[in-house]
């Protein structure tokens, strides 16, 4: 079909031009039947002017309601096409259900605006879906593009880069310290910054505006992976007590009974001296093995907490009072009550009490007020326990919750790792960092309110 012809100059003429020259052509043979009329009947000059001049007028009244009849339809499709092409989907084109091919063409547009504007509400939704699970999300998101220019990050991402959105996006990784996440491989853990958090580093790529992107998820392995450990640690404890525990007993029972023979084996005194000092220290590191296996074995034995109400407050005093080696200040408790077992509570408390007191005396040439602080407080829906010393620090922060490692001479590494065991057994934790405000370290205890 053709739409539009050529004129002579080169321009094509508009719709609305050939729809005139159409009705021109159309009244061009009545104007000359009516022009052989006047010459057949030889009317007067008035009489054929005023019959042309009706004529004329009535066949331009009729050529401008049909070109109207067309054109304006076609111009109101013109403005709803337009408004949807802006994004505005509220217009419609009216003359929709008469049957007639501008009928059906406002029908298929009406219909396009309404799928656009269902589409565009979709997307809407989808959008507010997607910023709403950003926000909820706890692993950091980030996404960037082909220059490794960050284009998307979550408020855990903002969280973990120590910087605002502002600062964050548009930023390079690079600039962000995070080049080495775009070059490792998929599925791998990685450290980040200064604190000792394992990650787990999920990739993907995705294209926006036919540009390549690449998605990075970090998700915190560091409490499954202390668990997997501590499992492991348990499974080699239970072994390794098992098999000492079987041959440390005979041991010990054979020195003591043959140190109560020695006066009946007629020995001279030098000889008897001999051997009541070897058997001797033989029982005695028997016993203290026995003693240090069973410690090992309280680690990978402990049972579930029997939860029930406590009182933090008195815990706190009962366990201040029992370390009486440094001045212990503890600052006013909240009220706050606890569900949780309150045996293990205060052994795990006893046991951070007890390392900060150690700590403290270490460091007694440097320190001329020996004094270790104790206080609580509410925050997050949590109670968060701070044991405060004034040692020299924590040189590897990396070890400390590990089983068998201890930087006290004759610390066996349970204190600690029981601490730890203990606090996530009742949906807590215990972080052990530097002070900010001066020498030593500070051991909190976070637990979770009923």
């Amino acid at each position: 079909m053709e739409y539009e012809r050529e004129r002579p100059s080169g321009k094509p003429r508009s719709a609305f031009g050939r729809a005139w020259l159409f009705c021109a052509a159309l009244a061009l043979p009545a104007l000359v039947f009516i022009l052989l009329l006047i010459l057949r009947e030889k009317l007067d000059v008035a009489t054929s002017l005023l019959i042309v001049a009706c004529l004329l007028l009535y066949l331009a009244l009729i050529s401008a309601a049909l070109i109207d009849s067309l054109v304006r339809p076609l111009q109101t499709l013109t403005n709803v096409i337009a408004s949807l092409r802006e994004g505005d989907y509220s217009f419609r084109a009216r003359g929709a259900n008469t049957r007639d091919p501008l009928g059906e063409l406002a029908a298929e547009v009406n219909a396009l605006a309404d799928l656009l504007q269902g589409q565009r509400v979709r997307s809407l939704e989808a959008t507010a879906l997607l910023a709403r699970i950003l926000e909820v999300m706890h692993a950091p998101l980030f996404a960037f593009d082909r220059d490794n220019v960050l284009q998307l990050i979550n408020e855990a991402g903002t969280q973990l880069l120590g910087r605002p959105y502002a600062r964050s996006f548009g930023r390079t990784a690079a600039e962000l310290g995070m080049e080495g996440f775009l070059s490792a491989p998929d599925q791998t853990i990685h450290g980040f910054g200064t604190k000792s958090t394992r990650w787990l580093l999920r990739k993907a790529a995705f294209r926006q505006d036919g540009v390549p992107h690449t998605l990075l998820l970090l998700a915190d392995v560091s409490v499954p992976l202390q668990e997997e450990e501590q499992a492991a640690w348990k499974r080699l404890i239970r072994v390794l007590g098992h098999e000492l525990s079987n041959s440390l007993a005979p041991i010990k029972s054979i020195a003591g009974s043959l140190l109560m023979r020695v006066d009946t084996m007629g020995l001279d005194e030098d000889t008897e001296r001999s051997f009541r000092r070897g058997l001797g220290v033989m029982e005695s590191r028997a016993d203290s093995l026995h003693r240090f296996v069973q410690s090992y074995r309280q680690l990978a034995q402990l049972p579930p907490p029997s939860l029930r109400n406590v009182a933090l407050a008195p815990l706190l005093e009962r366990v201040v009072l029992l370390e009486q080696r440094v001045a212990v200040q503890l600052d006013a408790v909240p009220a706050i009550t606890l569900h949780a077992d309150p045996d293990q509570l205060e052994q795990m408390l006893i046991n951070l009490l007890a390392n900060a007191a150690d700590a403290t005396l270490e460091n007694h040439a440097q320190n001329h007020v020996q004094m270790v602080r104790v206080s609580a407080r509410v925050a997050e829906n949590s109670a968060w326990i701070s044991i405060e010393d004034s040692g020299l620090g924590i040189a590897n922060a990396e070890n400390l919750f590990v089983p068998f490692y201890t930087t006290k001479p004759k610390g066996s590494g349970v204190g600690l790792a029981l601490a730890q065991q203990i606090a996530r057994a009742h949906g807590g934790e215990v972080l052990l960092v530097n002070r900010e405000d001066g020498q030593g370290a500070r051991a909190t205890v976070r637990l979770p309110l009923p």
